[in-house]
């Protein structure tokens, strides 16, 4: 049950990334974190702390290399 919930927070990160802007996108990765907390295990919830601060940084990188 762990795994489906790991691979539906990743997927929802993921979703997040591609239609949100940066601030948005960002709030709703802390959202996504903090309810992960509760269900997630220890390690599981690492892994997806790492895979959210990577979608941030990609998000962030990709937003400033559009034209304004």
């Amino acid at each position: 049950m762990n795994e489906v919930l790991f691979i539906a927070c990743k997927e929802l990160i993921e979703d997040a990334k591609l239609g949100c802007a940066d601030l948005v996108f960002k709030e709703i990765c802390l959202e996504i974190l903090a309810r992960a907390k509760n269900v997630l295990t220890d390690t599981q919830f690492k892994e997806l702390t790492q895979y959210a601060a990577e979608k941030m940084k990609e998000k962030s990188l990709n937003e400033a290399e559009l034209p304004i």
